[in-house]
């Protein structure tokens, strides 16, 4: 066998950041990129906004449902969020880490704390908005939300934005191509890291090392 073609498992991406930070369109465009990452799609006790679709953005279900699910063990992580629950399902995650695929989850900080406690080497990553001004711009401009809402979904912002240092990497969504760029940066970087390519290239880097290699070259000059 190659020592390329050696399988080692898949790295978990934790992808968080404040509502109207640009998150979602920053993975998506790096999800576009890079084929090697596969998005977790998390279940939601909360009905769907507009646009969005049953098992491509979230998996809808209700609080009950939500809630035999817990009581079942099903969830790899979950937290009550807005009101709502949000959680990441075990067979969106395990199956395809064993499988040295690369996944990655769109979770708040209380989720991330949990899927770091299971999983202590995965990668975070929070992207934060270049001003509060531009945060509260962006959020104004979904329209989906009324003025109660949207001064709650404020707050809940900073509350967010202050665990950023729980994180490994900080993207500033500034400039958005520039932002989608760093991200898929962390990705290239994560994959060469040493003890993944230690496993990756064991065939490798031992026929490198091997002494015998060397005095029998020398034997023959």
């Amino acid at each position: 066998m190659n020592s390329a073609d050696i399988p080692t498992r898949g790295t978990l991406f934790i992808v968080a950041a404040p509502s109207g930070a640009g998150k979602s369109s920053i993975v998506n465009a790096c999800l576009a990129r890079d084929p090697g990452i596969s998005l977790s799609i998390s279940f939601t006790s909360r009905p769907p906004r507009p646009g969005e679709r049953q098992g491509e953005h979230y998996h809808f279900v209700d609080d009950a449902r939500f809630q035999r699910m817990i009581d079942a063990g099903d969830f790899f992580e979950y937290a009550r969020v807005h009101g709502d629950w949000k959680g990441t399902a075990r067979q969106s995650v395990e199956p395809q880490l064993a499988a040295g695929r690369d996944v990655l989850l769109e979770i708040d900080w209380q989720g991330a704390r949990q899927v770091r406690a299971a999983v202590p080497d995965a990668v975070g990553v929070f992207i934060l908005p270049p001003s509060r001004a531009a945060l509260d711009e962006r959020m104004r401009k979904r329209g989906q939300d009324s003025e109660e809402v949207m001064a709650r979904r404020l707050a809940a912002a900073r509350e967010e934005m202050s665990h950023y240092g729980e994180f490994d990497y900080v993207i500033v969504n500034e400039d958005f191509a520039t932002a989608v760029d760093e991200m898929c940066a962390v990705f290239t970087a994560s994959r060469l890291r040493r003890e993944a390519q230690a496993i990756r290239h064991a065939g490798l880097i031992a026929a490198l090392l091997d002494g015998s290699a060397d005095a029998g070259q020398a034997a023959s000059r």
